[in-house]
């Protein structure tokens, strides 16, 4: 590996609003709609006016184009704009993007979103769905054939070699389920707000795609986000405390597919997890252990 060069990214850009629609079964409204009230709430939560926005990023799957979120909340000329592939793995990214652009100076706010009809509009979970030929197609039809039609039922291949390796039962995934519930529920604006699942709730869930459950699985609801980057100079002159960005990283592996890979050696594990761990701890420098990691969606 060649030796890296010294990270310009930590502690020059922070996050200062956060802002998101009600999270529903069906939101009534487009998912252009959707962006444009997540985006102004966050601007509204930072203290910033629209016209003050110059860059923007989302997803590679999100309909709403930046130019046209801009154009329904008042944002003016952009100098930045970007857009992260892979679904939900996208979401940090997109942090790391705006902040990519604030520490370089190519923008000096920008906003993060992601607006969604995942329940009432396209829903992940009822299968891949007509799409154009594509060479990310071609790549997916070495296995629909086989019935390998969901983001769940991509990763239970990998989960079920995962059990087999290491001698374990589906219960396992439980504890992470009810953890990830526990902290979520405490979120008013969750729409499973007060309502924590036990492991007795996890085993009685039904079967999605062996190993994994109804509530290894994420909801499908309607609904927006949005995050305000700026650099932390600007920062001090706004309303809240900011939460500065210390470290961000991407991790690819060797022969990796969207969500995982059927096609290494060890199906067992996503070492560009691991990847993307050692490279933001490397940046900030800190001991590994004090950190926790998050899980591909």
């Amino acid at each position: 590996m060649s030796a890296r060069r010294p990270d310009r990214l930590g502690g020059r850009a922070a996050v200062v609003g956060i802002g998101a629609t009600e999270f529903s079964k069906d939101s009534g409204r487009s998912e252009l709609t959707l962006a444009a009230e997540a985006v102004r709430a966050a601007l509204d939560d930072a203290g910033i006016a629209p016209a003050e926005v110059d860059g923007l990023v989302t997803f590679t799957m999100d309909t709403s184009p930046e130019i046209t979120v801009a154009q329904a909340c008042g944002i003016g000329e952009l100098t930045f704009f970007s857009r992260v592939h892979y679904g939900g793995g996208a979401a940090c990214a997109t942090v790391q993007q705006a902040t990519l652009a604030v520490a370089t100076g190519v923008a000096e706010v920008v906003v993060c979103y992601r607006a969604f009809n995942e329940r009432s509009g396209r829903r992940f979970g009822s299968g891949v769905q007509h799409r154009e030929p594509s060479a990310e197609g071609a790549a997916l039809g070495w296995s629909l054939p086989f019935g390998l039609l969901t983001p769940a039922s991509w990763v239970a291949m990998a989960a079920q070699r995962y059990l087999h390796t290491y001698g374990l039962t589906p219960e396992v995934f439980g504890q992470v389920a009810v953890v990830d519930r526990r902290h979520a529920a405490t979120n008013p604006a969750a729409y499973f707000h007060g309502k924590p699942v036990t492991l007795d709730d996890h085993a009685a869930s039904r079967w999605i795609v062996e190993p994994l459950r109804l509530l290894d699985c994420c909801q499908e609801t309607d609904g927006g986000q949005a995050i305000v980057v700026t650099s932390v100079e600007r920062a001090r002159d706004l309303p809240r405390p900011p939460v500065v960005i210390t470290a961000a990283a991407q991790g690819s592996g060797r022969a990796q597919e969207q969500m995982t890979s059927f096609y290494r050696d060890d199906l067992s594990g996503l070492p560009e997890m691991g990847r993307g761990r050692a490279a933001a701890v490397e940046r900030q420098r800190t001991d590994p252990r004090g950190h926790r990691c998050g899980r591909p969606l």
